[in-house]
């Protein structure tokens, strides 16, 4: 069953929020780069750039990441993985690197995104942008940016839920 926790109207202030809180803390956006973990997290990228756009006339530079054979559960994997690559490769070499997902759940992901960033060059520093927060943690990864923490069981699962993919930007919880 289905439970919608965040719908379109949420969805948007959420992005409009967390937009407000990169300009905030960026003096300077020179050295700004923005990376989305592919597919979703490339996605919310998107939407950020965007408004970010729109609140400060700023056009951040985007990549999209796709970490497919960083992961540790690879091999876990019944289906042979898919690749998708690097869209818009951008040099990161002593940039600030923005890394952007949808779901942070047990650390994973990005722990993998990492390992993805730094075969690509060595950021001067890397901020982590996540649009649910859901717990229960594997590594020592905590956000810099969080759309909204939701507690779940390890039962539960949060299913983002973006226009290109899902045709809505919503965010549910099945149970």
């Amino acid at each position: 069953m289905d439970k919608i926790i965040i719908d379109t109207a949420q969805f948007q202030r959420t992005i409009s929020r967390i937009s407000h809180q990169i300009i905030e803390k960026h003096a300077s956006f020179d050295d700004v780069v923005l990376v989305g973990i592919k597919r979703r997290g490339a996605e919310i990228a998107e939407m950020l750039q965007k408004r970010i756009f729109e609140l400060a006339n700023i056009n951040l530079p985007l990549m999209a990441l796709d970490i497919t054979f960083y992961r540790d559960d690879l091999n876990q994997a019944n289906a042979d993985p898919i690749y998708a690559g690097v869209d818009n490769p951008i040099p990161i070499e002593n940039k600030k690197v923005i890394l952007i997902d949808d779901v942070l759940f047990t650390g994973r992901t990005i722990r993998a995104a990492l390992d993805a960033l730094l075969d690509r060059g060595r950021a001067s520093k890397i901020e982590l942008v996540i649009f649910i927060d859901r717990g229960h943690r594997e590594l020592p990864i905590r956000a810099d940016y969080v759309g909204k923490n939701i507690p779940t069981s390890r039962s539960e699962t949060i299913q983002v839920r973006t226009e290109h993919y899902d045709g809505i930007n919503q965010v549910a919880l099945l149970q």
